[in-house]
């Protein structure tokens, strides 16, 4: 396995494994790696020849007042998972590298989606898909892969990829994957590291409140207001929680909706103490299939 520092470094040595012919799968993250990340490393040797992994810490996804100095940063630990997985290049670029001087930040080039980055998440956290979205697409451009894979869990973050490769014509074929919980139904999170034991058992309550949404659906309950008001419930029944959003909304364009007929996306996020967890479950109406979703560049 190969650890790329430079720019200059990824682009030689994604190029070469093009010119020989090989699919190229990209699998970005922000390092702190857990099972939910490898099973994104899982899939992407499945359908690709060499399978490259970023781990940088975006700080342009950040606002003022989160957890970037915080955020768990494991280097040495998640290479010796990636060798272990069968990963060939691993990109860890500084933000210097990726950005240059920090006082040069403010006019850079920017990436946006409008209208999908301010809903649900933008709307607690503006300025965090930009971020996103302005990464993503270096990192893109940078490694030029085949496949990039993604997970289910930021679900609104892969909604907003698909749009920009669309939008851009890129040439990469974006793969979401499910999620992957603990035993209790937690969403795997590099966060779930700061949740205190108290809080941790209390965080298994926002799968039992989209569990509860499922269950309703599932039984025929159609009106979106009473599914999020019974998820609702369940939040507001655990003490350590404290609810920022959970909403029914349209599976691409986020907006709320009236009725669950066609499927839909139910998402929510939740304070424990000073950590925020999102989880999300997707509703299938008649005729939809569950599973990895694909869409092309």
């Amino acid at each position: 396995m190969r650890t790329l520092r430079s720019v200059a470094e990824a682009q030689t040595a994604c190029a070469h494994a093009r010119a020989e012919g090989k699919r190229l799968g990209l699998v970005p993250t922000m390092g702190a790696l857990h099972d939910g990340h490898l099973s994104l490393v899982r899939s992407a040797r499945a359908q690709c020849d060499v399978v490259a992994v970023s781990i940088f810490v975006n700080p342009l996804q950040f606002g003022p007042n989160e957890d970037f100095t915080r955020y768990p940063r494991t280097f040495e630990q998640d290479c010796g998972r990636l060798e272990a997985s069968g990963v060939g290049l691993v990109f860890a670029p500084s933000p210097e590298e990726m950005y240059g001087p920090p006082e040069q930040r403010a006019t850079s080039t920017f990436v946006e989606v409008p209208g999908l980055s301010d809903k649900l998440e933008g709307r607690t956290r503006p300025g965090h898909f930009r971020g996103v979205t302005t990464v993503v697409s270096k990192l893109f451009h940078i490694i030029a892969p085949d496949f990039a894979f993604f997970g289910q869990k930021d679900a609104q973050q892969a909604v907003i990829i698909q749009r920009m490769v669309r939008d851009l014509n890129l040439p990469v074929r974006v793969v979401v994957c499910p999620i992957v919980r603990e035993a209790d139904g937690l969403a795997m999170s590099s966060r779930n590291v700061f949740l205190e034991p108290p809080q941790r058992r209390a965080a298994a309550v926002l799968h039992r409140a989209l569990m509860r949404v499922q269950t309703l659906a599932d039984t025929g309950e159609r009106d979106a207001a009473k599914l999020a008001a019974a998820g609702r419930q369940v939040i507001a029944e655990e003490p350590l929680a404290h609810l920022d959003y959970l909403e029914v909304v349209d599976r691409e364009t986020l907006d709320p909706v009236d009725t669950i007929c066609r499927g839909a996306l139910v998402v929510t996020a939740v304070y424990l103490g000073g950590t925020r967890l999102i989880d999300n479950v997707l509703l299938h109406g008649v005729g939809q299939s569950q599973g990895p979703r694909m869409s092309e560049g």
